[in-house]
């Protein structure tokens, strides 16, 4: 693939990188069903000595448990997944993850319940955001684009090597500055230095040229 930007890290992982508008600090966590047979699972993770998180789905609350997802980046602050392959929306889910030491634990059971809060923005609302010095309380990044706890843009496509994407990176301005295309690795970390300052960034997401999502993330100062 011919990128016009270094890649510092290219790893397979099968991790969708997603965050809800009612994340809860593990060991709690949120399942929203987005419509779209779409159920959201996430979680804002502190344990700085995390090695493994994993989601687990089951038809009843107390057994038979299967893992669908080991997550790429287990230290990420934000994360979560979306579980397009569930027989019905009102499956269980639980939350695995082992710590230094060797140490385990599962979250208790939750089931999905109706997203309310995510309704679609209008287009010129998303491409016409003003830069800003810092990051607003409450904001909801991307399920797919977002910038991880070292501030760098992490990018989560699980299907990515089943289908045709391609994203477009813009200013806050909606000045172009770069495509990535076609995207065939399921998890990527772009370098800081493809984009010029902090501030807010676009993109567009694109599956066979028709348009998955337009959102935005945001590097901080420190970048």
């Amino acid at each position: 693939m011919n990128l016009p930007f270094r890649l510092i890290t290219c790893i397979i992982a099968i991790g969708f990188s997603t965050t809800t508008s009612a994340q809860d600090t593990l060991p709690n966590f949120s399942v929203k069903n987005a419509g779209n047979n779409r159920m959201i699972i996430g979680w804002i993770n502190n344990f700085q000595n995390v090695k493994q998180i994993s989601i687990q789905r089951s038809f009843d609350s107390v057994k038979n448990y299967k893992t669908i997802l080991s997550v790429a980046d287990p230290k990420a602050v934000q994360n979560g997944f979306a579980d397009t392959k569930a027989p019905n929306d009102h499956m269980w889910y639980r939350i695995f993850y082992v710590l230094e030491a060797g140490k385990f634990y599962f979250t208790a059971a939750e089931q999905p319940v109706i997203d309310t809060t995510r309704a679609t923005a209008k287009e010129e609302e998303i491409v016409n955001i003003a830069p800003v010095l810092k990051k607003p309380e409450g904001f909801v990044p991307s399920f797919y684009v977002y910038t991880n706890k070292d501030g760098y843009v992490f990018i989560n496509l699980p299907d990515a090597d089943q289908k045709k994407y391609s994203i477009k990176f813009f200013e806050a301005n909606n000045n172009f500055l770069f495509e990535l295309k076609p995207v065939k690795e399921t998890a990527l970390t772009l370098d800081k230095t493809n984009f010029y300052r902090a501030g807010w960034y676009l993109f567009e997401l694109y599956n066979d040229e028709k348009l998955v999502e337009r959102h935005k993330f945001y590097l901080s100062k420190e970048f």
